[in-house]
C-alpha cells in the first residue's frame, strides 16, 4: 500500500475526532489549487459541485483520514483557489486534478465527485485512465447531450442573467440551495450549503456554468475500466435515481448505493450513511 502522508500526526485521526487536525497547502501555480487534507495511506480526492467548495466535506473528510489519505479540493476559481483570465476548457479540471496526484506524490488515487466532481471524474477517467484506482460518481449525471442547443443556452441565461445584472452569488444563495435539498435535510445543512454558495467566485461560476453544459460527453463511459460507485439521494431532486441508474449500466464494474433521507447534497444530508457506504467500497478496494 502506498504511504502518502496528508498531516503531521496522522495517529490524531479517528472518526470519533472530529477536530482531527486538517492541513491546508496550495498545488503548482497559474491557478493555484488549494486543498486540505488528512491522513495517510493511498490517495482519496474529494471534488465538490458547481455550487461548492473544500468546505464540503468537513463531515466526510476526517472519517476517510482514518484509512486514506483523504484530500478535498476546491476548483480553479472556487474558495481559495486561484481566479483565472482565460476561458475555461472543461478538461482543465481534469488536468489540475492530476496536478494534485503530483503534488502528493501518487500515480494513481481513489476519486470521489459530488454533481459537477462527477462530471469532472468522468472527464479525468477519459484523459488520465492510468491514474485511477477507483472512481465515485455522487449525484451526477452524463450531461446535456439529450438537450437541444437552444434548450443549453437557456440553462446558461438563466443563471448568468441575474449575476451579470447585478445581483451576487450570496443573493441566490438561499433560493438554489434549498431547491436543492431533500424534505428531511436538517437546518445545519442547509446553512452549509447556503455558506457555501454565498462564497462563490461570481465569474469563474459562470465560466464553469458555460463549460459544464458544452462538454461533449463521453455517453458510453465504457472507458472507465476501474471499480466504480455510483451513489444518489434517495430524495434528490436534481439528480434523481433514473439517472444515477443510468450511469450504473454505463460502466462495466459499476455499483449503484442509495442514501436514504439526503437531496442532492447526500454527503452533507446524510454524512453518516454517506460516510458509511463510500468508505465500505474503496476499503474493499485497496491495493492488496
Amino acid at each position: 500500500m502506498s504511504a502518502t502522508s496528508c498531516t503531521s500526526d496522522a495517529s490524531q485521526v479517528t472518526p470519533a475526532m472530529p477536530n482531527a487536525t486538517i492541513q491546508t497547502s496550495f498545488v503548482g501555480a497559474s491557478p493555484r489549487i488549494a486543498v486540505e487534507s488528512v491522513g495517510e495511506g493511498e490517495l482519496v480526492v474529494f471534488m465538490h459541485g458547481i455550487g461548492g467548495n473544500r468546505r464540503n466535506w468537513r463531515d466526510n473528510l476526517p472519517v476517510f483520514g482514518e484509512h486514506f489519505c483523504a484530500v478535498a479540493w476546491d476548483a480553479r476559481g472556487y474558495g481559495d483557489s486561484d481566479d483565472y483570465e482565460t476561458e475555461l476548457r472543461f478538461r482543465d479540471f481534469a488536468d489540475d486534478l492530476a496536478r494534485v496526484l503530483d503534488h502528493f506524490g501518487e500515480e494513481r488515487a481513489h476519486i470521489i465527485g459530488l454533481s459537477m466532481g462527477g462530471r469532472i471524474a468522468m472527464d479525468f477517467a477519459y484523459a488520465y485512465p492510468d491514474r485511477l484506482r477507483t472512481i465515485t460518481l455522487c449525484a451526477t449525471n452524463t450531461g446535456f447531450s439529450r438537450f437541444s442547443p437552444e434548450a443549453r443556452a437557456e440553462f446558461i441565461r438563466s443563471r448568468r442573467e441575474p449575476l451579470m445584472n447585478g445581483k451576487e452569488p450570496v443573493d441566490i444563495a438561499g433560493p438554489v440551495a434549498q431547491s436543492l435539498m431533500g424534505p428531511k435535510a436538517s437546518a445545519a445543512a442547509l446553512a452549509q450549503l447556503v455558506d457555501s454558495m454565498s462564497r462563490l467566485h461570481k465569474h469563474s461560476y459562470i465560466k464553469s456554468i458555460e463549460a459544464l453544459v458544452n462538454l461533449d460527453t463521453h455517453v458510453s463511459l465504457d472507458h472507465i475500466a476501474v471499480p466504480a460507485h455510483v451513489m444518489c439521494g434517495s430524495d434528490d431532486p436534481l439528480t434523481p435515481l433514473s439517472m444515477s441508474r443510468e450511469i450504473t449500466q454505463l460502466i462495466p464494474q459499476a455499483t449503484l448505493t442509495v442514501v436514504p433521507d439526503a437531496g442532492h447534497l447526500l454527503n452533507i444530508e446524510n454524512p453518516v450513511d454517506f460516510n458509511a457506504a463510500a468508505l465500505n467500497f474503496l476499503l474493499r478496494h485497496q491495493q492488496e
